[in-house]
């Protein structure tokens, strides 16, 4: 496990001004996760397009965006269906540009499919720490060519990764068996859910752009009641309407059921924050659940760096 000094090292180059010279590369990627192992990995500037409480899901390509893409040496986006808006600009981009859509190197049987669309997988591969270590590795020959030292400094960062992941494991398993139940947003969570054993339902679907029918509310009331579960999440970048109901309903019906937290699911926490970095958005979601669903965790997180300004 990485000492805490070490870890920070790596979370200060993460946090580190998005400001370079003249000659630095200019790397751009879609969404924060992707932009945070990047800059881990090369020790440079790199630009999220998609920013902290953005949705990926929706988001359409802006003029900035479109200038900012056509000015990159590298361009980063996620691919699986998340930025579905942006797909035939890559494709155009890539005749200009080295283009990497990082998660679909990931093998086919390591992805749950969207249960909408059997035929796409879900997207949401970073809340799984094992396969987010893999879309490193798929990162790492594309990375190497702008920094030296990337081998050296992706090994870190895998680390990392294994460090939050054994905390988070560790934090989830003391929550009693009748409360392993995730109730979010959007069904953002489900390789979360995977890793961690927990049941994990959404009101919405894979997407944002779904729409949740009143059938979904009910059949998610009678389960909140059934189970009496103590609390549901509010995602930062998903409105919270769909969650008011679902208390609500639950309250008709006798059970008390509160907002746990809100949790960070396709944008991370405010730029320069511990919680705008891919181990401090699965600190912060793992310290939030566990201790909202009756588990324990520390009020601070894994390092202590829970709501402090990284």
């Amino acid at each position: 496990m990485l000492a805490r000094r070490t870890f920070l090292g790596l979370m200060a180059g993460a946090l580190a001004p998005r400001l370079g010279l003249a000659d630095t590369p200019a790397i751009v990627a879609t969404t924060g996760m992707i932009a945070d192992a990047a800059r881990a990995m090369t020790g440079l500037p790199v630009t999220a397009l998609i920013g902290p409480g953005m949705d990926p899901h929706g988001h359409r390509p802006t003029r900035n965006d479109i200038l900012t893409l056509s000015r990159a040496d590298l361009v980063l986006w996620h691919g699986l269906n998340l930025e579905a808006q942006f797909a035939k600009l890559m494709t155009g981009l890539a005749q200009n540009a080295t283009v990497l859509a990082v998660a679909e190197a990931l093998p086919a049987d390591l992805l749950l499919s969207d249960p909408a669309y059997p035929d796409r997988p879900d997207p949401h591969v970073w809340f799984d720490p094992g396969l987010w270590s893999q879309v490193t590795q798929a990162m790492e020959p594309t990375l190497a060519p702008f920094s030296p030292d990337v081998a050296a400094k992706a090994a870190a960062y895998r680390a990392s990764i294994d460090t939050i992941g054994t905390y988070a494991k560790d934090v989830l398993a003391t929550i009693p068996a009748e409360s392993r139940l995730l109730v979010t947003a959007h069904d953002a969570f489900a390789y979360f859910g995977r890793a961690f054993g927990l049941e994990v339902e959404g009101v919405q679907g894979i997407s944002t752009e779904s729409e949740a029918g009143l059938s979904r509310i009910a059949e998610l009331v009678n389960l909140l009641v059934d189970r009496r579960v103590p609390a549901v999440f509010v995602e930062s970048s998903v409105s919270d309407r769909a969650l008011r109901a679902l208390i609500e309903g639950a309250a008709a019906k006798g059970h008390t059921v509160r907002i746990g937290g809100e949790l960070f699911s396709d944008a991370m926490g405010p730029e320069g924050s511990y919680e705008g970095t891919w181990a401090g958005m699965m600190d912060h979601n793992a310290t939030t659940i566990a201790r909202a669903l009756g588990g324990e965790a520390p009020e601070r997180g894994a390092m202590g760096m829970l709501g402090s300004d990284g």
